[in-house]
């Protein structure tokens, strides 16, 4: 098992004694555990011997509560009385502070409710059978089935039917950490994902045919020379908008993609090289999971079907779709999936469709397929779209700029502008609406008149306003930032963050020495973490989470040019085990402290610890007594943690983790 070694950090100190931290936890830890051995022989003995003791420490314990009670009881009570003789002009400042002192009072007696349950609630978690191995919570098509879910609803989302699973995944018999970057984007571990030899040979699409297996990898051969075929085809789809190749879309206002039914993403690793961020998305699939494959290649990508609820995206996210052979029927449900393509689509943005009806050969010889074809185009134009290109089974349609030409179109041709209540940025868990979204909303923006990558990231004054966030406030927040991803690089810099990492036996990496592909940050707020990681130069992406009990700023996160989901961190994740390098989490334990009864830490750690690969890494910035709690916590998942005092602000505490390498033995 590695363990980072540290440097010198300005801001920042760890807790403890001069000598190594790491040894000196271990050694506390290594007496306590005998301590504990030595405390339960004793106790054994004395058990067998006689029950008085027992008796005696259970007796004294609840005299204890109750004396503690019955001091409170008289101490708020005296306070009350004392309160009243206040004058009228002071009490509001006292009230409050008084309120403040009940609840810290009260989480205090609960606390040592907890403690007194004893250590079973402390013991650490088991390991998981081998049949979580790949296992995503909330995705269950034969459960859903024999629940009533019908008409696409059975392969969707649904949380909340299952029990929470406190266990540790392990990853498969032969797993193997991932390759670093960019080796790693072009091939992977067969073992380590759950796919078989045919289900690789009979792959059908684009992107899913452009791969090998070898003994024991996975070879993506879009980076080949002998097979250029993602190269060919994301040139063709720059031709057929106007540009001279796919290096030129940032330049056409094209930053975001969202590629639909990705294959396994080769389409967009090609364009990750081209500063183009291309978040894959498909229906969970329990083996040859399009998903799994493209994040095992360190990509951006999420489970998420859209055949009866909106996409988890604000509308106008992104700033062109992306379909090929993509296994979805536009034509289907009077068209609205095309409707929920229209409102996730920036103004001015690009939908690419290729699939053999657009070929026009082949709608030709057949009319059902001519039918088909009539009814996708005739819709998207009352959708206001405009055909830019068609060749060959490859389409290209523009969204319109002006939010004026759906007032222009014929009464009663094409579906309606959706009223007020329709058209909201948080869209979780609401179903496909049948109207025109976003067209009222503030960020109607063309991409032609947004500012070009990268500059897109830094918003203005104006471009504040729209969200509602003052400039100072934005200036705190990135400076903060910047600092903050500094503190990171050296603290762990030598093994994941510095420009020469690797692992104790390991040969010299080539360059870029990138070992943390990817990052989940958890409580992205204005996706500042992301863009002090990309000032810094890193050549990673970043899963900005904007949990739904939060303030919403996915709709600015995403207009940054970033890529986001919205999230309630009380369900799972919609993404398989072992997927992420790095998960960031600020002021989250503090959001959902505020949000009682929902669910449990130790809920939200064991999702972590599900969805972070083997020798992956957790940092946490919160208030010191949730992280010290948080710490805890760590030694049940079996993790390695230290805490990490701020000198710059005493109220809070960091708490790196990192997650051991556990093998399951062969059977």
């Amino acid at each position: 098992m590695s363990r980072p070694l540290l440097r010198g950090v300005s801001g920042m100190r760890i807790s403890g004694n001069g000598h190594d931290p790491w040894d000196s936890e271990m050694k506390e830890r290594n007496e306590k555990e005998d301590l504990e051995k030595d405390h339960s022989t004793d106790q054994s003995y004395l058990a067998l011997s006689s029950g008085t003791p027992r008796s005696r420490q259970n007796f004294t314990m609840l005299f204890l509560k109750f004396s503690l009670i019955a001091i409170v009881f008289l101490a708020l009570t005296g306070s009350f009385w004392w309160t009243i003789s206040i004058s009228t002009s002071s009490r509001g400042h006292i009230y409050h502070g008084y309120r403040r002192l009940q609840e810290q009072l009260v989480s205090d007696l609960w606390d040592i409710g907890e403690i007194s349950l004893g250590s079973s609630r402390s013991k650490d978690l088991e390991f998981c059978s081998e049949d979580f191995e790949n296992y995503v919570p909330c995705f269950n098509e034969s459960q859903n089935l024999a629940l009533g879910y019908s008409n696409g609803d059975e392969v969707d989302r649904h949380c909340g039917q299952e029990l929470k699973q406190h266990c540790l995944v392990l990853p498969p018999v032969k797993y193997r950490i991932p390759l670093r970057w960019p080796t790693g984007r072009d091939v992977i571990w067969v073992s380590n994902v759950k796919i078989t030899a045919q289900e690789v040979l009979s792959s059908g699409s684009l992107t899913k045919r452009m791969m090998m297996l070898e003994e024991e990898q996975i070879s993506f051969r879009s980076a080949s020379l002998m097979f250029d075929g993602v190269e060919d085809y994301s040139h063709q789809i720059a031709e057929m908008i106007g540009l001279r190749n796919e290096s030129n879309f940032i330049l056409a206002g094209v930053r975001t993609i969202l590629d639909i039914g990705c294959g396994y993403g080769s389409f967009g690793a090609h364009l990750f090289s081209k500063e183009l961020l291309t978040m894959c998305i498909a229906n969970y699939e329990a083996s040859g999971s399009q998903v799994q494959l493209t994040l095992e290649r360190g990509l951006p990508a999420m489970i998420g079907s859209f055949a009866s609820k909106q996409l988890p995206y604000p509308s106008l996210s992104f700033d062109m779709l992306h379909c090929a052979r993509c296994g979805i029927d536009w034509d289907q449900k009077d068209g609205i999936l095309l409707l929920e393509v229209d409102r996730v689509l920036k103004p001015g943005g690009y939908f690419v469709w290729t699939a053999p009806l657009t070929n026009p050969q082949a709608f030709l010889r057949n009319k059902e397929n001519q039918k088909r074809w009539n009814f996708v185009r005739d819709f998207v134009e009352n959708l206001c779209w405009e055909l830019v290109s068609q060749q060959d089974e490859t389409v290209v349609w523009k969204k319109t700029s002006k939010a004026s030409c759906y007032s222009s179109r014929k009464p009663g041709s094409g579906p309606s502008i959706c009223s007020k209540g329709n058209d909201v940025e948080s869209p979780y868990y609401r179903p496909l609406q049948p109207c025109i979204g976003g067209t009222r909303n503030r960020r109607w923006i063309p991409i032609e008149e947004r500012r070009n990558w990268p500059s897109r990231a830094n918003l203005n004054k104006n471009e504040l306003a729209v969200y509602g966030v003052h400039p100072e406030e934005f200036a705190e927040d990135t400076e903060n930032w910047k600092t903050a991803v500094g503190n990171f690089w050296s603290l762990l810099s030598p093994l994941i963050f510095s420009d020469h990492p690797k692992r104790p036996g390991d040969e010299d990496p080539s360059p870029p020495y990138n070992m943390v592909r990817n990052v989940l940050d958890m409580n992205a707020h204005f996706g500042g973490f992301n863009s002090a990681l990309l000032e810094k130069g890193k050549s990673v992406w970043v899963m900005n989470v904007v949990p739904t009990i939060g303030t919403n700023y996915l709709p600015m996160i995403l207009d940054r040019g970033f890529v986001g989901v919205l999230h309630d961190w009380c369900e799972a994740f919609p993404t398989y085990p072992r997927t992420y390098d790095l998960v960031h989490a600020e002021g989250l334990l503090s959001l959902e402290s505020g949000h009682r009864h929902r669910c449990t830490t130790l809920d939200i750690f064991t999702e972590i610890d599900r969805i972070l690969r083997p020798e992956g890494w957790v940092i946490i910035r919160d208030t010191a007594r949730l992280i010290e709690s948080a710490r805890a916590l760590t030694t049940r998942l079996k993790w390695d943690a230290r805490v990490i005092e701020i000198e710059s602000n005493s109220d809070e505490r960091l708490l790196i983790c990192q997650k051991p390498f556990f093998k399951r033995q062969a059977s």
